[in-house]
């Protein structure tokens, strides 16, 4: 008989909830809504609340239905542990709120989701130190670290123009710098990559996004790979290292930026992307498929000035992508040529919906310039290579010929 880890990736997904005992024999693991947890002993209470046995607490640390979700997480990351917060900023948040300190330096790469860069720029005026690199070259990363860069923080593919960042060379390198290497997967998700696989010890997903899939959740996760020594982090506290040094961030994390901080999931939202996980596989290879096809398409037009998608033989790391990944990702963005204009092209699309999300079962279209990416200015975007015409393209699941067909008629002569 097989063991769980021995299982492909969504039948592992499908049955993970019942490797533990669940109530009533239900199939899903229900919604706990309680925050309040009851012991009939104290001797036991006092040591759920010491760590030494498991079990909960309060609601803002942690919940039956969200221990479920993070225990699946967990296993499409094949980490060691993982927790979900209220929503993807939260989880990127909780790395500075739990793990950093005045004067430590942190390298990230350039090419960054808008929300995370203005965070960054929020921490260097906190007393933490940004420096941004063009992370798809790893000696841009070494040449930026200092002897208080405490982590490097990378996208696997970035939002919106799809760079790609040198992932085994810097996971090489942090290796060898004792350094945490911190990659968000939000954009390939477990399904099509494992950031473990290059050296990563925290793992960030929006779960919002490909995990979910339904765009009706708001979540994200840190994943630790189990691969990181703790025991070569400076800003763990004394009191978590009471625990095994593999659970130290962890526990910190849990402490610091749940307890503390408390930016907490709640149980419905758990169980929604826990179930809508349980397709994620299918619906990836989906919106993999037709965003290849959309790409190609776009490509071929002479009405479109460029095309970013990694499965491109013409995206500068094409062949990063193409060693990686199990396939390349349902973002794609292009730019249109001068004369047309980018509003009234989205406007004919029938089918592409006009909204800010990612990882949908339903086609979503923006324009960067305008939306997303307009509060930086036209300095910073292109800085960041984000043309004024640049269309961001979250491919969904629908029929093939009818996604490229809309996208050829939006082309109005």
């Amino acid at each position: 008989m097989k063991t769980p880890s021995e299982y492909g990736f969504t039948t592992a997904i499908l049955h993970n909830d019942r490797r533990k005992p669940i109530e009533h024999g239900s199939i899903h693991k229900p919604i706990h809504t309680s925050v309040t947890f009851a012991y009939q002993d104290a001797r036991e209470l006092a040591s759920v609340f010491q760590g030494k046995t498991p079990g909960f607490r309060y609601g803002r640390q942690g919940n039956p239905t969200v221990a479920a979700l993070e225990d699946k997480i967990t296993r499409m990351e094949d980490g060691l542990s993982s927790i979900c917060f209220a929503t993807g900023m939260a989880a990127i948040g909780a790395l500075s709120q739990a793990l950093l300190r005045d004067g430590d330096h942190i390298v990230s790469s350039a090419f960054l989701f808008g929300n995370t860069s203005s965070m960054w720029q929020t921490l260097s005026g906190q007393g933490v130190e940004l420096t941004f690199v063009d992370a798809t070259d790893v000696a841009h990363v070494a040449a930026a670290i200092t002897p208080a860069t405490r982590m490097v923080f990378v996208e696997t593919i970035a939002n919106p123009r799809t760079q790609i960042a040198d992932l085994e060379k810097i996971g090489a390198l942090c290796r060898e710098r004792g350094l945490l290497f911190v990659v968000d997967n939000t954009m390939t998700s477990p399904y099509l990559f494992r950031p473990k696989t290059v050296g990563a010890g925290l793992i960030v997903n929006a779960l919002t996004k490909s995990i979910g899939g339904h765009g009706h959740a708001l979540a994200g996760s840190l994943t630790d790979s189990g691969l990181f020594d703790w025991t070569r982090f400076p800003n763990i506290f004394d009191n978590y290292k009471k625990q095994p040094p593999a659970q130290w961030g962890m526990v910190q994390i849990r402490a610091k930026a749940l307890r503390d901080f408390g930016a907490s999931l709640g149980p419905e939202a758990a169980h929604h992307i826990a179930v809508g996980a349980e397709t994620m596989a299918l619906r990836i290879e989906r919106e993999c498929s037709n965003a290849l096809a959309l790409a190609r398409m776009l490509e071929a037009d002479d009405r479109v000035a460029a095309v970013h998608y990694p499965g491109l033989a013409s995206h500068p790391q094409h062949h990063i992508a193409s060693k990686l990944f199990r396939a390349y990702g349902g973002l794609l963005s292009f730019e249109l040529k001068d004369g047309i204009d980018c509003f009234d092209y989205l406007n004919r699309l029938q089918l592409g919906i006009l909204a800010s999300n990612l990882g949908d079962t339903r086609t979503l279209v923006i324009p960067v310039a305008h939306t997303i990416f307009y509060e930086i200015g036209a300095a910073k975007r292109a800085e960041m290579g984000i043309a004024e015409s640049l269309i961001r393209v979250s491919v969904g699941i629908e029929d093939t010929e009818d996604l490229l067909n809309d996208f050829a008629q939006a082309f109005a002569d």
